[in-house]
Formats: C-alpha cells, sequence, structure tokens
C-alpha cells in the first residue's frame, strides 16, 4: 500500500512470462531518481499457469519491499505471433491483478511512448540501445543495467514521471 512521501516512488515494469524487469525510482521535483531495479525470473521450463503463479508471488513481494506509490507498466505491443501476445497479455494480467491487490491501479504506455518520454523520439530509430543509454544517463547510472528488461522497465518508470507532471 502507498505512503505518503514527499517525493513519490514509481515503479515500472516491463512484463515478461519469463523475465519481467523492473525499476524503482522516485520523483524529486521534476527530476527522476533512481532507487533499485531488478527481475523476476521464471522457470521456461514450467507450465504457463506455474509461472503465472510464481509472476504473481514475485509481484506481490515486490510490491511490499518497494512500497511503491505509481506503478507504471509497458503496454502490449502488437507481436506477430498469436500465441506469444495471449502469454504476455496474461502475464500482464497479473501484474494489473497483484497492483490492485496492493490498492495501486497502473498507469500504461506504449513502447512508442516510452521511448519518445526517454529519447525525445519513437519508431525505429528509437533503438533498445539507445534507451538503454538514455535511461542510464537520465539517472546518473555508472552502467547500464542488465538484462534490457530492467531498462525497459525504467524508461516506463522515467516515462510516467514525465507524463504525471503534464497539465491534463
Amino acid at each position: 500500500m502507498s505512503t505518503s512521501r514527499q517525493q513519490p516512488r514509481i515503479l515500472g515494469v516491463d512484463p515478461g512470462s519469463r523475465i519481467t524487469g523492473w525499476g524503482l525510482i522516485e520523483v524529486e521535483g521534476s527530476e527522476p531518481r533512481w532507487l533499485d531495479h531488478g527481475v523476476i525470473r521464471l522457470h521456461q521450463k514450467a507450465p504457463l499457469p506455474e509461472r503465472l503463479s510464481l509472476l504473481y508471488d514475485g509481484m506481490t513481494s515486490l510490491l511490499s519491499k518497494t512500497e511503491p506509490d505509481e506503478v507504471a507498466v509497458e503496454e502490449l505491443y502488437v507481436a506477430r505471433n498469436a500465441r506469444s501476445a495471449l502469454i504476455l497479455g496474461h502475464a500482464r494480467g497479473v501484474i494489473m491483478l497483484a497492483c490492485a491487490r496492493h490498492g495501486l491501479i497502473p498507469e500504461e504506455y506504449p513502447a512508442n511512448t516510452v521511448k519518445q518520454a526517454v529519447l525525445g523520439q519513437g519508431g525505429a530509430s528509437a533503438t533498445k540501445e539507445r534507451v538503454a543509454f538514455m535511461v542510464r544517463a537520465i539517472l546518473g547510472l555508472d552502467e547500464i543495467p542488465q538484462p534490457a528488461d530492467i531498462t525497459d522497465a525504467l524508461a516506463c518508470a522515467i516515462c510516467h514521471a514525465h507524463k504525471r507532471d503534464l497539465p491534463t
């Protein structure tokens, strides 16, 4: 459950059915500041229901540990493989459920919006490498976090930090 802090904590999540990346930032004024990051790794060979259960447990534990005030989740992109998209949709649903059970309603952002917030542009020229480089620069990290799921999650949190400051 969120607490009242001067600087809101934002948890960014990059959903996956095998690896879910997460990044936690705090917003001081309009500047995002890195707090923590990591991944929830699931057993690749495990049946989907077991992976989803482990993902729920991992998200529940993460939300309790990090106590975010807000959560930002990357939206499902249109995948070429319908089966992969369906599985990823299940994972996103589990993440949304875990957040809702903690009293948090995640904001969802398309990948292009996340790239624009970090790079100032989206589209094909906004490569994962460029996003990772800018995430490192924006948050003042010594190195680019690995795997890429982490930088995607941190980028999502940065996107939310920028969007929350815009007038509606």
